[in-house]
């Protein structure tokens, strides 16, 4: 169903892509309009219970193309550093396969907030959650099934 790395001597394990989807801070998701034109948007996201969480306005351009297709993909750039005298690039990224949901449960959408919260804003879960409970009614969160997953590390 999946394509297969092309450059296999570069893939890293599913637990070492795992791990840096939880070190990374921001990914860009990828989603398909009904005009048929991908859509690229970079967001923050959050990972629990082997799905990736993001929050969002209650419309826009990846709502309506989630809501049209929720085949999405995301991905992710660790550390890069370019090594012109070898015209090449050390990096190490992630690219995940999924399908896209809007949580309508109230407990997982609390859940995956406050997961955004631990990962950005550590040292203010109090205030966190103050926070989700004042604007939860005006956003909307969005739940990445993975179903497929593959990394990346090329040395120097």
């Amino acid at each position: 169903m999946f394509r297969e790395m092309r450059r296999d001597n570069k893939a890293i394990t599913h637990e070492a892509a795992i791990e840096l989807l939880h070190k990374c801070e921001y990914g860009t998701l990828s989603t398909i309009g009904s005009d048929g034109y991908p859509y690229g948007v970079p967001l923050n996201y959050a990972c629990k219970d082997d799905a990736l969480y993001f929050h969002c306005a209650t419309e826009g351009h990846k709502l309506d193309n989630i809501e049209k297709n929720s085949k999405v993909s995301f991905c992710v750039v660790g550390d890069a550093k370019v090594i012109p005298e070898k015209f090449s690039t050390k990096y190490e990224s992630v690219i995940v396969f999924g399908r896209a949901n809007i949580v309508t449960d109230d407990n997982e959408k609390k859940a995956a907030l406050f997961a955004l919260i631990e990962k950005y804003a550590p040292d203010y879960t109090e205030s966190g959650k103050k926070y989700i409970s004042n604007d939860f009614n005006k956003i909307k969160v969005v739940r990445i099934d993975i179903e497929h997953i593959t990394g990346k590390k090329a040395k120097e």
